[in-house]
């Protein structure tokens, strides 16, 4: 046998035991049907064990934390995109030639200031947060959960959701109702009103739909802890129950041997 051919068998094979069968590669699972291994690079299933246990409510929240910065990082940047352009793009006649009062360019003026303020504030959070949690999250280990940030900067992931999902939502709305008032005032003062008359209903909307939302996630997530707390109670029942099962076998046991 040539070495070419010695070196190719050797690298294909592992080395064999003295009985004669092959060693598994070192990424082999002997459980893979039932759950996908770190080195495959997809999510570990846990058990029903290890779905009680902290590290993996951590990692959930990670999860999550992960989920909120990549939809506040694109709504912002989209939305603060658009208000700039809005800015920029808009004509406006000089003073002694336009009908539109003061009053609502300084409004368009400041909501618009207002409105690319919290989106790049929101952004930038999660582009500073994103990447570290990233890093962990990429791993797919549980166990390297605790080096993620995600518990000490949870107030600053909320912070970035609410102002993109919510005060950047209502911010952009207002928006489109002045941008239309400034805009078509010169040209016709009923489609300048007829824009804030239907967002007034569309801003009703959205504030029940949000109120509703986040009641509801309250809701649920209270639910799901009291859930919690029964099981723990359960399985405190459960482990004193066996730890006096435990006793009295001992206590029948030592009587037993005394009578002996």
């Amino acid at each position: 046998m040539s070495v070419w051919s010695a070196s190719t068998v050797g690298n294909n094979c592992n080395c064999i035991h003295t009985s004669g069968r092959y060693n598994q590669p070192n990424n082999w699972c002997p459980k893979l049907s039932k759950h996908k291994c770190v080195m495959s690079g997809e999510t570990p299933i846990q058990s029903a064990e290890g779905l009680h246990t902290p590290a993996y409510l951590s990692w959930r929240k990670l999860q999550l934390s992960r989920a909120k910065l990549k939809a506040s990082s694109k709504t912002s940047a989209l939305l603060s995109g658009f208000a700039m352009v809005a800015m920029v793009e808009v004509q406006l006649n000089p003073p002694n030639a336009t009908a539109v009062p003061t009053e609502m360019l300084v409004a368009f003026t400041v909501c618009t200031t207002l409105l690319v303020a919290v989106h790049m504030l929101a952004l930038m959070i999660s582009t500073c947060i994103l990447p570290n949690i990233e890093a962990v999250g990429n791993l797919h280990s549980i166990s390297l959960v605790h080096e993620s940030p995600h518990e000490r900067l949870h107030w600053y992931i909320e912070i970035a959701w609410a102002f993109s999902t919510l005060l950047g939502l209502i911010l952009f709305l207002i928006e489109i109702a002045i941008l239309c008032w400034v805009k078509f005032y010169d040209l016709s003062a009923t489609a300048a009103w007829s824009a804030c008359v239907v967002l007034i209903p569309v801003m009703i909307v959205f504030l029940a739909f949000a109120i509703h939302f986040y009641m509801s996630l309250a809701t649920h997530k209270y639910e799901v802890t009291v859930t919690g707390i029964k099981e723990l109670e359960l399985l405190k029942e459960q482990i004193e129950m066996g730890d006096q099962d435990t006793r009295m076998n001992n206590l029948t046991l030592l009587d037993q041997s005394r009578i002996v």
